[in-house]
């Protein structure tokens, strides 16, 4: 019963970013909605950790199977995208070195400034 009720209350939230997606003429995402949302409310207290833990970890474990309708989807689609391939390709590659990159630095920078906070 613990899981129904932390699945019904992270779909709650998501529900909640469908409606504000509907409702703000904002070019975001129902999803991004809802993670704001949800990190809202972690950070505000107003849900604990603990109300969603276990739910959390089942869908990061089952994430990977929910790719596969996504590839699948893509496969069919093949005679459509073969003659964008190369340029979506480059564009892929772009932008991968491009979240690496920034990621790498932000993560060395708050490390830094981590360190330095305890020393300093």
């Amino acid at each position: 019963m613990r899981y129904l009720l932390q699945f019904l209350l992270i779909l709650a939230v998501s529900f909640l970013g469908e409606l504000i997606h509907r409702v703000v003429p904002l070019p975001i995402p129902a999803s991004v909605w809802g993670m704001a949302i949800l990190l809202a409310c972690l950070l505000t207290r107003v849900v604990r950790p603990e109300h969603v833990r276990e739910t959390g970890h089942f869908l990061l474990a089952v994430m990977p199977v929910m790719f596969i309708p996504a590839g699948v989807g893509l496969l069919a689609s093949w005679g459509v995208l073969r003659p964008s391939l190369l340029p979506v390709a480059v564009i892929t590659l772009a932008s991968l070195a491009t979240v690496l990159a920034v990621t790498g630095l932000t993560a060395q920078y708050l490390i830094g400034r981590k360190g330095r906070r305890r020393h300093g």
